[in-house]
């Protein structure tokens, strides 16, 4: 996980587009079918100041690549649509049913027919597996001309290869479609641009329609046909259209819309498909005020507005939201809104400022929708106590010296949070240690034992599927009984779903307590026992230097001020890591850096004369006089040793490594569980963010 991020689960732009600014020309558009354009008039729109730019789908090697061939847009009344300029927006058209978004680089055109039950069969084929498919239509002689068209290709070298695979796969006409086409001379309306599309379509050629702003500021419309990947092939284009006014279209800030039957599925209703021009920035606004939902992230809905455009060679999807109203989901994605409400506050301040902080991190967005920034789900997942928070504290941000802070949060620190350098390797004097009430994690929850079986093997069982018994061990130790058939014995005191269980046990089983602890959460938790192979993998790409392995001993040689590990060693030899927070990933995935490790096959055992034998370091054959006066050699059997406080420790005969700790998260800043504990201790939100970031003011940015 990401510094500056929650781990339990920018600064904004100064641009946002208003909704209300739209008018229609009744009855401009006569058209053959249903289609998305359903009124024009171009309208330059003044931005808005407080909005926030939230990447949803965009490619930025090497910090967020989430990307889609294809974003579907739709709106419970409709949509706006337009183009984005460096002097504004301009609108042309309310959308009555979903927009669908494309570049108009390399694809691949599967198939081309006027008969639609068979162009709906093979884009239901195509489908399958694929989402960058789409089934369109153009005029076509005597009807319509369908066709089934695949991919969204940077590069003609990727589009051949599609074009190969769809051949060998059922449809030999495969054919490569490109970005470049003639375009029409100008029109002032589309009605006079749909007339010479079908004078196009009568030569058997297929044919969009391109919306683009003219010099007067009006909208104009030309004809586009071709979808040739180089020169040579438009001409024979221009040939076969035997129209000498067709020209080479400019690949300028123009949207190239097609009618796209994909959603519908019959042949008389369409929506619109939009293609965009590498130049070309579409901007969609929500004509009701109930937000836009974008299909190809699980179907979300959204305030504000949307922005597609290429970046990178990709389709990038942008969601533009006054910051307040991208809090409204931030705030209880990151804290439940049944907590209080000073807690509440509290995280809104923080989760504002630090999206303000952060500026134009990822470059074309200020944040991102993932825990690389902070979650952010949209309208489903506001809530009318947290809305509340953002409201009351609306505008409010945390500052140090008068500037903006990073406002780290994490869901609990364990009892203390974390100075920034023991976790990142810097040094930052609002970020420093202090203890934290973080105990409320483990309201309510069972206590689990961790048990033995005679047959050496170990792991827990919940405390209300165990009942003591008089029994003891030949040592002395408390004993206790399974009181349900088919019990599972688990690696850690937490059911976890896909990890199968150490052992199932029978009803009146006997096991052997170890120790008995709280069930693993924020607060307190166990992971492992992880094998030396295990934890070999997990490293492969963490460490600066590379570690092969094997793992015989693992121990932590540095502590920082909170008791987190800031420097570990395998084998005697110090792992090479960037910063400490790195540790969590490369040990299979910790909650937090505050830990120790239970090393089961380290164990330092005194001989006769003081003589002091070190496993596994030491080769030497051991051999050691159990409770039941039998003799183990320590090479040859898993066992137990009993300390002088009568506790039990498992020994392994190859190592394993279990690590017990507290805290969830980087544990930098504001501890999310422990602003839940001063809240009902009485602290304000500003108390509560005082107290985490020392010496900072809280007010209006």
């Amino acid at each position: 996980m990401s510094k500056g991020v929650r781990d339990m689960k920018g600064r904004g732009s100064d641009q946002h587009w208003p909704h209300n600014i739209f008018q229609t020309i009744s009855g401009l558009l006569v058209l053959s079918m249903t289609v998305a354009l359903i009124g024009i008039w171009p309208t330059a729109v003044a931005a808005e100041q407080s909005s926030i730019r939230v990447g949803l789908f965009f490619n930025l090697p090497g910090k967020y690549t989430t990307t889609t061939p294809v974003a579907t847009l739709s709106g419970s009344q409709g949509l706006q649509v337009g183009i984005r300029q460096p002097s504004g927006e301009v609108r042309y058209g309310a959308h009555s049913g979903a927009a669908r978004f494309t570049l108009n680089d390399y694809k691949v055109t599967i198939l081309q027919t006027s008969d639609f039950a068979a162009a709906q069969a093979a884009y239901k084929r195509v489908r399958e597996s694929t989402p960058a498919v789409w089934l369109t239509s153009s005029p076509g002689g005597t009807g319509r001309l369908y066709e089934v068209t695949e991919g969204s290709y940077p590069t003609l070298a990727e589009a051949r290869t599609s074009v190969e695979r769809w051949s060998r796969g059922g449809y030999p006409q495969a054919a490569l479609s490109g970005p470049l086409q003639l375009e029409s001379t100008p029109y002032d309306t589309l009605a006079k641009a749909r007339a010479t599309q079908a004078a196009i379509g009568d030569k058997g050629l297929s044919s969009d329609i391109g919306v683009r702003p003219a010099a007067s500021g009006a909208m104009e419309y030309v004809v586009l046909t071709g979808r040739a990947t180089d020169a040579a092939a438009l001409e024979q284009v221009r040939t076969q259209a035997g129209m000498d006014a067709l020209k080479a279209a400019a690949q300028s800030a123009m949207l190239v819309l097609r009618e796209d039957h994909s959603l519908t599925g019959t042949a008389g209703n369409s929506d619109g498909l939009y293609l965009l021009n590498a130049a070309t920035t579409a901007w969609v606004s929500d004509a009701s005020g109930q937000g836009i939902q974008l299909t190809e992230r699980s179907a979300r809905t959204y305030r504000g507005g949307f922005e597609l455009s290429r970046f990178n060679n990709r389709l990038a999807v942008i969601n533009e939201v006054p910051l307040d109203q991208y809090l409204y989901a931030v705030v209880p994605a990151e804290m439940p809104a049944s907590w209080p409400a000073e807690a509440l506050k509290a995280q809104a301040v923080a989760a504002r400022t630090y999206a303000l902080y952060n500026g134009t991190r990822f470059e074309i967005a200020d944040v991102v929708d993932s825990v690389l920034s902070q979650v952010y789900r949209g309208i489903s997942d506001e809530l009318p106590a947290t809305n509340q928070a953002v409201d009351a504290t609306s505008g409010e941000v945390a500052k140090y010296n008068g500037r903006l802070i990073e406002t780290l949060f994490s869901s609990s620190s364990g009892g203390a949070t974390a100075n920034a350098e023991e976790v990142w390797g810097n040094q930052v004097p609002y970020l420093v240690s202090v203890t934290s009430p973080d105990e409320a994690s483990e309201a309510g929850l069972y206590s689990w034992y961790r048990v033995a079986l005679a047959d050496g093997r170990n792991g827990y069982i919940r405390e209300d599927i165990l009942e003591p018994v008089s029994e003891r061990t030949a040592a002395g130790s408390a004993m206790m009984r399974v009181k349900e058939e088919q019990t599972n014995m688990r690696p850690i005191p937490l059911i976890q779903e896909g990890v199968a269980p150490v052992a199932r046990l029978s009803k009146g089983t006997l096991v052997t307590v170890l120790e008995k602890t709280v069930q693993s959460n924020s607060n307190t938790w166990v992971r492992g026992p992880f094998t030396s192979s295990e934890l070999v993998a997990s490293m492969q790409g963490k460490l600066m230097t590379p570690f092969t392995g094997p793992i015989r001993t693992l121990e932590v040689s540095q502590y920082g001020p909170s008791q987190r590990a800031t420097e570990l060693q395998a084998n005697g030899a110090r792992l090479d890591i960037r910063y400490p927070d790195t540790f969590r990933s490369a040990l299979g995935g910790l909650p937090s850096t505050r830990f120790v490790i239970d090393e089961t096959a380290r164990v330092t055992i005194q001989g006769a004369g003081g003589a002091k034998t070190e496993k596994p370091s030491d080769s030497s054959a051991v051999a050691v006089l159990g409770a039941n006066g039998q003799v183990s050699t320590l090479d040859e059997v898993n066992y137990y040793a009993m300390d002088g406080t009568g506790t039990l420790r498992a020994i392994t005969k190859e190592p394993f490594f279990r690590f017990v700790g507290r805290g969830n998260g980087h544990g930098v800043g504001l501890s999310q569980w422990g602003a839940r504990g001063l809240a009902e201790q009485g602290y304000d939100y500003k108390r509560i963010l005082q107290y985490y970031y020392t010496n900072v003011t809280i007010g209006k940015e």
